[in-house]
């Protein structure tokens, strides 16, 4: 999904054209920089939003609107690195799919469904610190968090639709010129491919960020306003929240920018309203950094809220004596039961 079915294509364009252009290093660098550098992606990931999902799960405190939009984000997040590993395999292995048709499905279906998702959570959880500032004497706010898990199994429904193409046309092909079977997003026709590349756009970024970007704005606004924070019981704790949103948001926004310019460059080249070499090469490079420049997003939010979340932190904390008392606990049972062992094995042996 997203940037690996263009890798396909353009392996195949590329043999066709290698002898003009001559760009064996491209694909000589995929092949050795790429399975490392998602091989620490996914490990960082799956630590990094396992333990942010541990820290929302364990936590004495009822959880808010915004934890409960941040939890679901890990889990997209979490999912989307657990799948990488077989592009791994199949990077190395030259883009040969080894795990049959249906997780080539699964897999391009669950990766797919992150890019939404992701976008869908940090648009709510902004829209939601928006509403926490602007309006903290709301009624109802308790209650909001009830309508947030069912506001994300919609968002988990919605990504699943928007990813239903890599069911419909995702196959295993074997492509002669590469000698390999491929996990191939096979487009009926080419107007399909154009849907896809607006619908990625305008559903992912066109339509999310202008609204990310108001309640962005009105949160500035009101965190540099101390003032009105003042008149608010809970207002450090907002604004605590907020700064996290804001950083989460402005990392996401960076992460995949480069890949929508990229898209929009594809459907050109893709429709030959630019050609040649050179820009083909630049594709080729341009192509491969900005799709994992946006799975490192996956990565890097359980950082974001380590160092910029504070509230994180302390929760992080209470969990963490939390788990350990609970170990002292089981500890001093085991150890009490054990002496009891041993006081009547003394006993018997005395009989």
């Amino acid at each position: 999904f997203l940037n690996l079915s263009l890798q396909i294509w353009t392996m195949l364009y590329f043999v066709h054209s290698k002898l003009v252009c001559n760009q064996t290093d491209v694909w000589d660098w995929v092949y050795t920089m790429q399975p490392a550098y998602i091989s620490i992606i996914c490990f960082i990931g799956v630590i990094g939003n396992s333990f942010v999902l541990c820290v929302f799960c364990l936590q004495k405190q009822r959880s808010s609107v915004a934890d409960i939009y941040l939890c679901n984000l890990a889990a997209a997040d979490l999912l989307m690195v657990s799948c990488l590993p077989f592009w791994v395999a199949t990077i190395v292995d030259k883009f040969h799919w080894r795990f049959g048709e249906p997780m080539c499905q699964i897999i391009s279906i669950v990766i797919g469904m992150n890019y939404y998702c992701s976008v869908l959570f940090l648009t709510l959880v902004s829209v939601d610190r928006y509403l926490a500032l602007t309006r903290p004497l709301s009624q109802g706010r308790q209650r909001r968090a009830i309508w947030a898990h069912g506001i994300c199994f919609g968002v988990w429904i919605a990504g699943i639709l928007l990813s239903f193409p890599a069911i419909l046309f995702r196959s295993v092909e074997f492509f002669p010129d590469l000698g390999v079977n491929a996990c191939y997003m096979a487009y009926p026709h080419e107007g399909w491919k154009l849907r896809y590349n607006m619908t990625v756009s305008i559903v992912g970024f066109l339509i999310p960020v202008p609204i990310v970007s108001f309640c962005s704005y009105h949160i500035t606004k009101v965190i540099q306003s101390s003032q009105k924070m003042r008149k608010c019981n809970r207002g450090g704790e907002e604004r605590k929240a907020a700064y996290l949103i804001l950083v989460v948001l402005a990392v996401f926004i960076l992460c995949w920018l480069p890949y929508q310019v990229l898209m929009v460059l594809d459907t050109l080249d893709h429709y030959e309203v630019v050609s040649g070499c050179t820009w083909a090469y630049v594709l080729d490079i341009g192509n491969q950094l900005a799709t994992y420049l946006g799975y490192s997003n996956s990565s890097l939010n359980p950082f974001l809220y380590v160092i910029v979340g504070k509230h994180f932190k302390q929760r992080a904390r209470e969990v963490f004596r939390l788990v350990q008392n609970k170990r002292k606990l089981r500890w001093r049972k085991s150890g009490h039961s054990n002496i009891n062992v041993n006081s009547k094995h003394t006993d018997i042996t005395k009989i």
